[in-house]
């Protein structure tokens, strides 16, 4: 596994406490590399961490502002991303194959496993911002890129699509 694009290692000794993280022009490009996006512009997040024995709370939030393809014409588009974080850190499970299948309730979602004394907090916020990321995000001018290819537009297509010529005008 290669190193990860924005570090942020914290010891769960010293876990409770506030901690504000932004992520370097450098860091933003590694990322954007990663992600598969034009660019980062901005990176920050606010996290609140509460220990309780081997077992650290993590909440906060994450704003973002990216640049990204539109899925329907390939310009580039501005997009801003807030979201709400919450994670728990949690000692890595002993006696686990690491091919074993587990079962996981909702509750298990946002569990990350470290070993050792530290997490890498970094890495917990550069995997939220991917899953924040919409991959099928559409620009100003989707609409317009549908219709000079000769594409249905947004509200044409969909699985009753076909049923549109079926109804009786009156």
């Amino acid at each position: 596994m290669s190193a990860p694009e924005f570090p942020r290692p914290v010891d769960i000794r010293e876990a409770d406490r506030q901690i504000a993280l932004v992520a370097s022009e450098d860091e933003r490009k590694a990322l954007s590399a990663r992600f598969d996006i034009v660019r980062i512009d901005r990176l920050e997040a606010q996290v609140t961490l509460e220990r309780s024995g081997a077992v650290v709370n993590a909440a906060g939030t994450l704003s973002a502002d990216i640049v990204q393809a539109c899925a329907v014409s390939a310009e580039d588009f501005p997009v801003t991303i807030r979201e709400p974080l919450t994670f728990r850190f949690v000692p890595e499970a002993q006696g686990r194959r690491p091919d074993e299948e587990i079962e996981l309730d909702e509750g298990d979602l946002d569990e990350i496993e470290y070993s050792g004394t530290s997490f890498d907090l970094g890495e917990a916020v550069a995997q939220s911002l991917a899953l924040a990321i919409d991959p099928f995000a559409v620009g100003p001018n989707a609409e317009r890129a549908r219709q000079q290819a000769g594409l249905l537009g947004a509200g044409e297509a969909g699985p009753f699509a076909a049923l549109k010529g079926l109804l009786k005008k009156e």
